[in-house]
């Protein structure tokens, strides 16, 4: 069993809100956003070897193989747990870097939860919590697997039963880099804190857009091609990716065909658990 070639998912979210509500004295904000899942994902697969090593067998462009988040989470593990065991790590990258939508912290958190399972490390969701911590702030919303309140840096969750809608996504071809949002001197750090009620009643919003909106013309033109064609446009995260639901699959394909040709677009539907929590439970 340890060993079979399964595809894993790495599957993508959306922040349906992101506030900035303050930052701690060491310089992490302090949030409060909606996850939830949607059924796009990067699919790993892991092959466990017995010499300790850790090796990433499919290269991402750009990306230094000890900087990878994935193999960053395999020794992360490895070192918590004091084991001799290694991992062939084989990537099949579908999400784009830089796009708001998850995909390294979402390929770390999956790389956490199936070798804590491949290795018999016996970690459990507090453990695995800490370690997903020190890679990033979105890693454990994957680790929960469940769409999610967030608030603290992220870590504190509270589930939600969230429609599950289709979504229109337009993709703009840039790369949005997180650190230099959340450096940006006109990121707005102060908003008031928001309740659960008030977003289920309809509050959302994203205190990220307007920096990315002016670092990013082509995010701004997507956002507002939305707006003008009546939807109610979201930025996920701090990513290039903006979104709105539709009523249903024949609307948003009908949407789809107007899009410009030069912004790449997806039709997906929104998931209140993880794929991969679905496939882990079957392992």
């Amino acid at each position: 069993m340890i060993g079979r070639p399964i595809a894993w998912p790495a599957p993508a979210k959306l922040n349906l809100s992101l506030r900035i509500v303050g930052r701690r004295d060491d310089g992490y904000h302090l949030l409060q956003s909606v996850f939830q899942f949607i059924d796009i994902a990067d699919y790993l697969t892991f092959t466990p070897r017995t010499d300790g090593l850790i090796r990433r067998m499919t290269p991402v462009p750009g990306v230094q193989e000890d900087n990878d988040l994935v193999v960053r989470a395999a020794r992360l593990l490895q070192a918590r747990c004091g084991l001799s065991m290694g991992v062939d790590i084989q990537l099949q990258k579908h999400l784009p870097m830089g796009a708001g939508l998850g995909g390294g912290s979402s390929d770390a958190a999956t790389t956490l939860l199936v070798l804590n399972r491949l290795w018999r490390c016996g970690l459990g969701s507090a453990a695995l919590t800490t370690l997903g911590l020190e890679l990033g702030a979105d890693v454990p919303i994957f680790l929960h697997g469940r769409a999610a309140w967030a608030e603290g840096i992220g870590e504190r969750l509270t589930d939600l039963d969230l429609p599950e809608p289709v979504y229109l996504l337009l993709l703009p071809d840039c790369h949005v880099d997180t650190g230099k949002v959340f450096q940006d001197p006109e990121l707005t750090r102060n908003s008031p804190p928001q309740t659960i009620r008030a977003f289920l009643a309809g509050e959302r919003a994203n205190d990220c857009l307007q920096v990315v909106r002016n670092r990013h013309p082509r995010v701004a033109q997507a956002f507002d091609w939305l707006a003008d064609n009546g939807l109610k446009a979201q930025l996920t995260g701090t990513g290039s990716t903006v979104f709105a639901e539709c009523d249903d699959e024949d609307a948003a394909s009908e949407l789809q065909r107007a899009v410009p040709a030069s912004i790449n677009s997806l039709i997906v539907r929104g998931r209140n658990r993880s794929p991969l929590h679905d496939a882990l439970a079957e392992f």
